[in-house]
């Protein structure tokens, strides 16, 4: 099932790069913020797709119509995560306060425990959030649904802890290898071109700087979308496993 929701939504991510382009224009003029909540909407449009929908369903990429709700969606997402991150930040802040209090062998022993207890914190609430806002899109956008905790727990407990927690995981895992990965590419080849152009006596600096544009301009208009998509296809999806 796991493998079934990545397939699907790598190839759902890929499947019109204009998509991928407007969202990287809007990653580019995200310095005015209004941009960031559109984006943000449209990854839960995404969501809302997905958990209406299958594993390997036919579904086209959700438009950008409706500016002003998309905005306001974004808003949301942004409300609840911005909320429920507040829970490890708050764990991670006392452990440092208490260890702040003590001394010696004790003050290191309560920052380790702390740091450890605010990374599992961090992903269950990760996964809480995320699970919040495909529960939110279930039922027509309601607000209030994010935060029901006793129904947010019986969707995990359907789905199975161990599958959303792997699913999670694998979703970081291939997000930061499809990152490095072409990030990589692109280097290597500049790079290549550089040292030729220094064994051939010409001047590498302009080359290198060029190539650190592209890598740039290829993170920000395809990979960085095309990643955030893919993520918001497999969340949705995972979700709609428990129906």
């Amino acid at each position: 099932m796991i493998l079934d929701i990545y397939k699907d939504s790598l190839e759902y991510a890929a499947k019109e790069w204009k998509t991928l382009i407007k969202l990287g224009l809007m990653t580019l003029f995200s310095f005015l913020l209004i941009p960031i909540f559109l984006i943000i909407g449209y990854n839960y449009r995404v969501v809302n797709q997905a958990v209406h929908g299958v594993i390997n369903g036919k579904d086209p990429l959700p438009d950008y119509k409706d500016l002003v709700n998309m905005f306001v969606d974004g808003l949301k997402v942004f409300i609840i995560q911005l909320i429920y991150f507040i829970v490890p930040v708050i764990i991670f802040l006392l452990f440092i306060i208490c260890a702040g209090n003590v001394n010696g062998t004790l003050s290191i022993a309560l920052t380790i425990i702390g740091c450890l207890i605010t990374l599992i914190a961090t992903v269950l609430v990760c996964l809480a959030s995320q699970m919040g806002i495909c529960h939110m899109a279930k039922h027509e956008g309601a607000l209030g649904k994010a935060f029901a905790l006793s129904e947010l727990k019986e969707v995990i407990d359907e789905i199975g802890w161990f599958e959303c927690i792997l699913t999670y995981v694998g979703l970081i895992i291939i997000t930061v290898v499809i990152a490095f990965v072409v990030s990589a590419i692109i280097g290597i080849i500049f790079t290549m071109f550089g040292v030729t152009s220094a064994f051939l006596g010409a001047n590498a600096g302009g080359i290198f700087i060029l190539g650190a544009l592209i890598n740039s301009a290829v993170t920000m208009f395809i990979v960085g979308p095309y990643l955030s998509i893919f993520n918001a296809r497999s969340i949705g999806l995972l979700y709609a496993t428990q129906m």
